[in-house]
């Protein structure tokens, strides 16, 4: 009876040992099960450092990272649940949070770092109104793989419009600015310095040059560091971060480039908002911005006094070292921001192939005629080129406001729709129409050369 006894007793102290163990989980502070979730267009070799950091910083915190292009991350935020939103907003596209604040998805709070400057030339850093924050600066260049170049005997380029020309045919890549928030700026920026016109036929030219349209921003960096292409259009990061990871790569700013900041902002209705204002205020302090200058990550902070720790030879965007010729209208971005990515896909990303099919003809045709004067010849390709690289919406429809609020970030009736379908059906089909032209046109010139 004594052994039995003895054996209830383990086994009820055993129980009471489970119980306590639950209860004392059950009382552990809330702290220790919280979940900071954060919506980003950022690679993992960014985010990675930051999760790290501020895990380590702050024990029992856990940082969830979604990974998602900047167009599919604001989709997400404005779908998901008030109350069961993912907390911060971090992504290079001003324009994207100026989508976000008007359908007044960000949470406004004071999180500004005071030593950070009101602009970087004439662009403002932090939100006027408090609804984001600029995190670290970006500009936009071009990118190329040294030893793709030397074995291809291809000239170091110096501007965008040098990628347009008959040299760099097949040796290009570019994202598409619908799935990738950085190609877009990249985008607009051109368009912004060139002229809408001008801007359009230099982006045409170019998507006629590339090899490739990939479908993240990340997928450039990486063929052009694997030697897959040539030369990639990318925010400086990627170029900065290449080179000082061993690469063998080189990185340019066009003079026709823009810096802008790259933003976080607190989502409204956050699960977690004073999580999501605790990570943003870390990475806004120095132990934050220092984070930028892993070589990894190469990204300009937009603490100046930072500079003074900066990598010898580092880009400084606040020291006269980068020239932005593109004041960036981020108002002006905002109102088409659909309108030229769906221009973008449905005349270079769908139609690729004979855009590239009439970029090659027109090349054949000029090096065929050339030193070969035929006054003919000249005006059916020029014409071709007209054909080939004009834009399918003007400039004019595209200030328009009517013809703009097909686009309406908001919710669109059926017949708006409608409306917009048929006209990128028409867009699509125009372009394949285009590209058929100057493709018979520069044969017709290439069959005058004698």
């Amino acid at each position: 009876m004594a052994i039995k006894h003895r054996a209830v007793s383990r086994r009820t102290r055993l129980v009471s040992a489970c119980l306590f163990g639950l209860a004392c989980a059950a009382t552990l502070p809330a702290q220790a099960q919280q979940v900071l979730s954060i919506v980003t267009s950022f690679p993992k070799d960014l985010t990675a450092v930051y999760k790290k950091a501020f895990e380590a910083r702050n024990p029992g915190i856990t940082v969830e990272i979604l990974n998602k292009g900047t167009s599919a991350g604001v989709a997400f935020v404005r779908e998901a649940p008030d109350g069961n939103k993912p907390d911060v907003f971090w992504a290079s596209a001003p324009d994207a949070f100026e989508v976000l604040a008007n359908e007044k998805l960000l949470q406004k709070f004071d999180g500004a770092n005071k030593a950070v400057p009101a602009k970087v030339g004439d662009y403002p850093i932090n939100d006027p109104e408090g609804l984001y924050y600029g995190q670290a600066l970006a500009g936009y260049g071009i990118m190329w793989n040294t030893r793709y170049m030397k074995a291809n005997k291809l000239p170091e380029p110096k501007e965008w419009a040098d990628l347009a020309k008959p040299v760099y045919f097949n040796h290009v890549a570019i994202s598409s600015p619908s799935r990738s928030g950085t190609t877009h700026l990249t985008v607009e920026t051109i368009l912004q310095g060139e002229g809408w016109n001008e801007g359009w036929r230099q982006m045409l030219q170019i998507g006629g040059n590339c090899a490739a349209i990939t479908e993240r921003s990340f997928g450039v960096p990486d063929g052009v560091n694997n030697g897959q292409f040539g030369l990639g259009l990318v925010i400086d990061f990627f170029g900065l971060s290449a080179k000082s990871s061993g690469f063998p790569v080189e990185f340019v700013y066009p003079s026709v480039t823009a810096i802008v900041p790259a933003n976080i902002g607190l989502i409204a209705n956050a699960k977690n908002a004073e999580l999501g204002k605790r990570f943003i205020s870390f990475t806004l302090s120095p132990e934050g911005q220092q984070l930028l200058f892993d070589a990894k990550i190469s990204r300009l902070p937009v603490l100046p006094a930072m500079y003074e720790k900066a990598p010898a030879g580092y880009p400084n965007p606040f020291g006269g070292k980068i020239t932005a010729k593109v004041k960036f209208d981020s108002d002006l971005s905002r109102s088409r921001y659909y309108v030229v990515n769906s221009m973008f896909d449905h005349t270079v990303t769908f139609r690729h192939k004979e855009l590239v099919a009439a970029t090659k003809a027109i090349n054949d045709a000029a090096a065929k005629l050339a030193g070969k004067p035929n006054a003919k010849a000249e005006a059916l390709l020029n014409e071709a080129r007209k054909v080939a690289y004009s834009p399918v919406v003007g400039e004019e429809r595209a200030r328009d406001k009517e013809f703009l609020s097909l686009y309406s970030a908001s919710k669109r009736d059926a017949l708006k729709t409608k409306q917009l379908t048929a006209l990128e059906e028409e867009w699509g089909s125009q372009a394949r129409k285009n590209y058929a032209r100057a493709q018979e046109l520069a044969g017709q010139a290439a069959a005058l050369a004698r």
